[in-house]
């Protein structure tokens, strides 16, 4: 069992070297953990979120799943009327509602696994299995990441694909690759990171804390054959390696919005970026 076996050496490591330094840890969060984000993203064994965020104990909650997907509100029942009762909104409810956070991030990646599969099934390379679990969560859940590739691969780069919600303030464009410089999977990968934006707007609990910038929802893409992580920028409407350069002006995007809130009754933190 060479990777049971793995895992339990790994315990036993932990154990003699940095278990003193994270039970410190444990005991300053443990009766008041107070973590300011939620972090969707892929259960890639590839991506580890702790690492490229350089976060630690309490400061972030982190749902992973196959293709970081968060499911649309109203997608169920024959109507599409029965509310989606999935581990993804549920987890965003425990943040924002009780938990008080003020981001939530979704996190998609290059030569992701579950987004090759569903580009598979979509160009007939793959047959669909309606006994599989993964074939009908991926089709549920990426029918309009597909419609969006769709456009994008018609009209090319330069034209920007719109993700409109009836709620203006959840409505943004989009460049995907401009320069054409991704594989066509990997595209769809980044529309698929920006679908879930719409998706977590759709959630009627979570109207009033987007609309009144209570809580910002994000989105990164991080490229595992370089090792950047990428910000969808909605200023210059398009994804950019996060740098020393251009940090400030994600945290001033995020400032500026902020600024247009006269009242606030969520937890606020003066300096939430």
């Amino acid at each position: 069992m060479k990777g049971l076996n793995k895992i339990l050496q790994g315990v036993l490591k932990y154990k003699k070297t940095i278990r003193k330094d994270i039970l410190k840890l444990l005991e300053k969060v443990y009766d008041n953990p107070q973590p300011t984000a939620l972090f969707f993203t892929c259960m890639d064994s590839r991506i580890l979120p702790s690492e490229f965020t350089q976060s630690s104990v309490g400061d972030m909650f982190v749902v992973r799943n196959s293709g970081n997907m968060i499911p649309r509100a109203k997608i169920y029942g024959s109507l599409g009327q029965e509310t989606s009762v999935n581990t993804e909104p549920a987890a965003l409810e425990l943040a924002v509602s009780r938990g008080k956070i003020n981001h939530v991030i979704v996190c998609g990646h290059s030569d992701c696994k579950a987004i090759n599969t569903l580009y598979n099934l979509h160009i007939g390379k793959n047959k669909f299995n309606n006994k599989s679990p993964m074939d009908c969560w991926l089709i549920r859940n990426g029918y309009f990441s597909l419609k969006q590739l769709e456009f994008r691969e018609c009209n090319g780069g330069d034209i920007p694909l719109k993700f409109d919600c009836e709620n203006d303030k959840f409505s943004f464009n989009a460049f995907i690759d401009k320069d054409d410089t991704l594989d066509v999977e990997d595209r769809l990968s980044q529309i698929n990171t920006l679908q879930q934006l719409l998706n977590i707007g759709s959630h009627e609990f979570m109207n009033d804390y987007i609309s009144s910038n209570k809580v910002f929802i994000h989105a990164m893409w991080f490229d595992i054959y370089t090792g950047n992580m990428h910000m969808f920028s909605r200023e210059d409407k398009c994804f950019k390696i996060i740098n020393e350069s251009n940090t400030n002006e994600f945290i001033n995007f995020i400032e500026k919005e902020m600024k247009k809130v006269k009242k606030c009754n969520h937890r606020y933190i003066q300096n939430c970026c």
